[in-house]
């Protein structure tokens, strides 16, 4: 797997972000979960959500800021 190296605005897109990884990764466990579905790979699908949507609050806050794509951290 090729992760994004570097920020956008310096790099362009030159990888996979975390977010995308744990997108394809849900999806799997959804298709899988169709032909065996089972109590652990719902709850897996649910954390794997709950981790984007972490991940995605994390740059709205980022963008509320000022500081999405730079190198300044953020206030949470």
């Amino acid at each position: 797997i090729q992760f994004q190296n570097g920020m956008l605005s310096e790099h362009g897109v030159n990888g996979v972000t975390n977010e995308d990884v744990l997108n394809l990764v849900a999806l799997r466990l959804r298709n899988l979960n169709q032909i065996l579905p089972c109590r652990e790979n719902s709850l897996a699908i649910t954390k794997i959500e709950e981790a984007v949507m972490w991940l995605e609050q994390r740059t709205r806050n980022r963008q509320h800021q000022g500081v999405e794509d730079t190198h300044e951290p953020h206030v949470s």
